[in-house]
Order: C-alpha cells, then structure tokens, then sequence
C-alpha cells in the first residue's frame, strides 16, 4: 500500500479517538451526578374521617339562663363601690354601699309613727271595752290597724329605710359581669345596679357568617381557644343557632356551651375563636409538610419505582399538623415529606433508614 494514503488515514483515526476520549464519555464527576438520589424521609398515606369546620368569634358571656340584675327596692345613692366588671366574688362579699334616699327614710318614719299610734289606739280601746265603752268591732279593729302598722313598718325596714347604709352582697360565688352604676349615682328603686353570674354559668357567644348558618345545627361539636393568654383549648356544644342577623356585627348569633373546667378557667369578655365541627368525610391524611403549592394548584410526592411522582390534590381539610387531602394517591406508595422541596417530578430517591 502506498504510504502517502496510509499516513492520512491514520491520522484521522487518532484525531477520531482524541475527540472521542474528550467528549463522548462521562466524566467520574457527571456519571456520579447523574446517579445522585436524593434523600427524603416518607410516610404511609391513611384513610381518616375529617370533618368541615365553621370558623367563629365571640366572647364569654354569662348564661342568660342563671344570670341576674342586682337592684333594690328603694332607691339611694351609691357611696361605696368594692368591685369592678368582670370580678370574681365569694359568697357574701360586698359589692357596694348605698345610702336610701330621703324619700324612702321619710317612709320608715311614717312607718314608725304609725306603728306607735297603732298601739296606742288598741290600749285605749281594751281600756274602753273593758268600761264597757266600746263595742267588741272596735276593738278588732284597733287590733287589725295594729297588725296593719306591724307589716307596714317591717316592709320598710326589708327595703333598707330604716338603715343608715345598706351593703349589696354577693347572693352566690360568681363574676361581676356588668357595673350599671358609678360612685356617687342616685339610683330609682328596683333600677339594677350591677349583672352577676354565678360560678359555672359561663357560655361562649359566638358570630358565624350568614352563610354558614344553614349548616349548623344544636348539639356540634365546638373547639373554642382565648384568643389572648392562655393557649389552652376547650370543647363545647353548640345550644342555640341564631336565625336572623345581628344588625351591629352583621353575623349570625350562636351560644355554646362550654365544659366546667372552661367555667374555671375564663373569665366573662375574654375573646374567642372558635372551629364549629359540620359534616364528616373521609380523605387521606398526610403531614402538612408533605403538601406542596404552585400555579397548578396543591400536589405531593410518592415514590413508585425509586422515583418522585407528583400527585395532584384537592386541600379538603386544611387545619393542623395533619391535613386531609383528595386525589389518586397509592395506598402503598409511600408520601415523601422531608426533602420534598427539593424534588422534581421523575427525580431519584432514596429514603432515609428510620
């Protein structure tokens, strides 16, 4: 063979196996890239009864049903006030001083003399009666505007006119939930001078959305938490559904009952929010970080065949660590949870020993 024709063709030969050696194969660091998995820790999804929620807000208040109006039966001027709204009271406290007004101590007065020209009339009259001076009618009757005078004078003296000052005291241990009066006022009998409720007579008065009203019902479950303080939460049950709107906040007016320990624990005004449990359903329960959103809407990753699959899900029960979801999920494909931000759909996978 000709040298000059297998001198060039060599050449391009080995040209051929340096551009090859240079591009064609993996480096060590692409072929480890391209075998990377990431690691992800996952869980089982469950099937697991949710139930909808109506988000509420209110205050407690007292039973309307054990609450009462303090008042007296005469009136007065307050001197004294020894409590404040939403104070809690033992049996027997004093609440606050009164002094009758001068109509009322005028009344005792009157009472009084009436009483004494009462017995003085009778003892004239058995001293005539007994001269045979006046019939027995008389003598009964002196008797009866005796007994007349006795009952006028003690009905005084019960509505505090023959007192100095009268102490308003506590009838029960419970909570001031109202002042109607100021020091110094001049109250009109039987006018209320402060709302008391007893202790374990406390109820949440809650506002739903209009809306919302037809879905509830007597006899829910309610989930209640102060808004402000303690994080401690309380279950109770919804009494009383309103059926009109209240014209001031606009929402629809709902009672609860709260459980002896809430009773306890809260005072009358503290804030509320409440979850007022509806219709129960069935979806899969998985970690709330486990549930990823984009533009497409929400979505999860499982892994099938050491590999990440996005799954589309509908969000049907969005509230705490656990959250319940829709769609096509695999009972036996585990849900990725940790790592899951990582993640593309398709990518490799490796899950973390446990």
């Amino acid at each position: 063979m000709n040298r000059q024709l297998i001198l060039p063709s060599l050449c391009a030969l080995l040209l051929t196996a340096a551009l090859t050696g240079c591009h064609g194969a993996p480096s060590g660091k692409n072929a480890a890239a391209a075998q990377a998995k990431v690691l992800v820790t996952t869980v089982k999804p469950v099937q697991r009864t949710f139930h909808n929620t109506v988000r509420a807000w209110g205050s407690v208040v007292g039973d309307p049903q054990h609450a009462r109006a303090v008042s007296l039966a005469h009136g007065g001027q307050v001197v004294a006030l020894r409590v404040t709204a939403g104070q809690t009271v033992k049996r027997g406290q004093p609440l606050l001083t009164l002094t009758p007004d001068p109509a009322a101590h005028n009344a005792f007065l009157q009472a009084q003399n009436a009483l004494a020209l009462a017995r003085g009339e009778l003892k004239r009259t058995e001293q005539l009666a007994a001269q045979r001076l006046a019939t027995q009618s008389q003598l009964a009757a002196a008797r009866k505007a005796l007994a007349d005078a006795q009952a006028a004078l003690a009905a005084q003296r019960a509505m505090g006119g023959g007192a100095v000052e009268q102490v308003v005291r506590a009838p029960a241990d419970g909570v001031v939930t109202a002042l109607d009066v100021s020091l110094g006022q001049r109250v009109a009998a039987n006018a209320p001078l402060l709302s008391f409720t007893p202790a374990h007579a406390l109820i949440a008065q809650l506002g739903i959305q209009p809306q919302d009203g037809p879905a509830l019902h007597p006899g829910m479950t309610v989930a209640l938490r102060p808004v402000y303080g303690s994080t401690a939460t309380f279950t109770g049950t919804l009494r009383v559904v309103g059926q009109s709107v209240d014209p001031q906040t606009r929402l629809v007016p709902t009672q609860v009952d709260l459980p002896a320990r809430a009773s306890a624990r809260l005072v009358a005004g503290a804030a509320l929010d409440a979850q007022i449990r509806t219709d129960a359903f069935t979806a899969w329960a998985v970690p709330r970080e486990a549930v990823l959103h984009d533009d497409k809407g929400y979505y999860l990753f499982q892994v099938e065949n050491g590999r990440a699959k996005r799954i589309e899900v509908t969000m049907r029960n969005p509230h705490g660590k656990t959250v319940g979801v829709e769609g096509s999920l695999d009972a036996k494909a585990p849900v990725i949870v940790l790592g899951v931000y990582e993640l593309n759909d398709g990518d490799a996978v490796k899950e973390s020993a446990k």
